[in-house]
C-alpha cells in the first residue's frame, strides 16, 4: 500500500508541478519541463517496483507529464507550437544518450566510485535504446495529431481530447517501445503482460491529469520570462 499511495502523491505533485511551471513562465516553463521529463523518466525507468499488485517500471508518471504538456501547447497556442515541444523533447533525449554514452567511455580513476553506478543507469541495450526513442517521437506526434482532431469534433469537452488523444498514443508508444526492446526477448505471455501492465498504469496516469488540464487552460499566465501576462 505505501507504494500505492506514494504513486498517487508523486502523480499530483508531478502535475501541480507543471502547472507552476506554467504559472510562472508561460510556454516557456512548458518547453523546459518537456525536457526535464523525458531525461528523468528515461532515469527512473530502470527501476522496477510492485504497483496495485503488477510489476512495473517507474518514469510512467514523468512521462506522461510530457503528455499532458503536449496537450496544453496543443489547447492554447495550436498544434505547430506543439510539434516544436515534441522536438524539443526528442532532441533532449538523443542528447542525453549520446553524452551519458560518451561519459561512459572515459577510464574511471582508481578512487572513482560513481562509474559503476552510472553504467548500471546509461549503460543502454541499444533495443532498449532505439524503442524508446521510437516510441516518443511516433506517439507524441501522433498525440499531437489526434488532439487537435478532437478539438475540432469536441470543441467543449477538453476531457474528451485531452484523455481520447493521451490514451490512443500511448497505446501506440507501449505497441513501439514493448515490441522493438522486448519482442523475441522474453516469450509471448511475457511481453502481453509487459504490455498490458505498462498501458494500464500509463492511462491511469492519463486519466489523473484531467483536472489539472482544466486548470491550465483557466490559468493566467505570464507569456515569456519578462514577466508579461496572457
Amino acid at each position: 500500500m505505501f507504494n500505492e499511495l506514494l504513486w498517487l502523491v508523486c502523480v499530483l505533485l508531478n502535475f501541480s508541478i507543471v502547472l507552476l511551471f506554467y504559472k510562472q513562465f508561460g510556454k516557456t516553463g512548458l518547453f523546459v519541463w518537456l525536457g526535464i521529463s523525458t531525461v528523468i523518466a528515461n532515469i527512473q525507468v530502470v527501476k522496477t517496483v510492485e504497483l496495485f499488485g503488477l510489476t512495473a517500471t517507474l518514469g510512467n508518471i514523468m512521462y506522461g507529464s510530457a503528455f499532458f504538456v503536449t496537450d496544453i501547447i496543443n489547447e492554447k497556442y495550436g498544434k505547430e507550437e506543439a510539434k516544436k515541444a515534441v522536438w524539443l523533447g526528442f532532441a533532449t533525449l538523443i542528447t542525453m544518450t549520446f553524452i551519458m554514452q560518451a561519459t561512459l567511455l572515459f577510464q574511471p580513476h582508481e578512487i572513482d566510485f560513481a562509474h559503476e553506478s552510472l553504467q548500471t543507469i546509461f549503460g543502454l541495450l541499444p533495443r532498449i535504446a532505439i524503442g524508446s526513442l521510437a516510441a516518443y517521437l511516433i506517439s507524441q506526434h501522433l498525440d499531437v495529431s489526434i488532439y487537435q482532431y478532437l478539438k475540432t469534433r469536441f470543441p467543449k469537452q477538453l476531457w474528451i481530447r485531452n484523455n481520447g488523444s493521451t490514451f490512443l498514443s500511448q497505446l501506440l508508444d507501449t505497441a513501439v517501445f514493448t515490441t522493438i526492446a522486448f519482442w523475441g526477448v522474453y516469450p509471448f505471455d511475457v511481453w502481453i503482460q509487459i504490455f498490458i501492465t505498462t498501458y494500464l498504469i500509463k492511462s491511469l496516469v492519463a486519466a489523473l491529469d484531467t483536472p489539472f488540464a482544466y486548470i491550465a487552460k483557466r490559468m493566467k499566465v505570464s507569456n515569456s520570462l519578462n514577466g508579461e501576462r496572457k
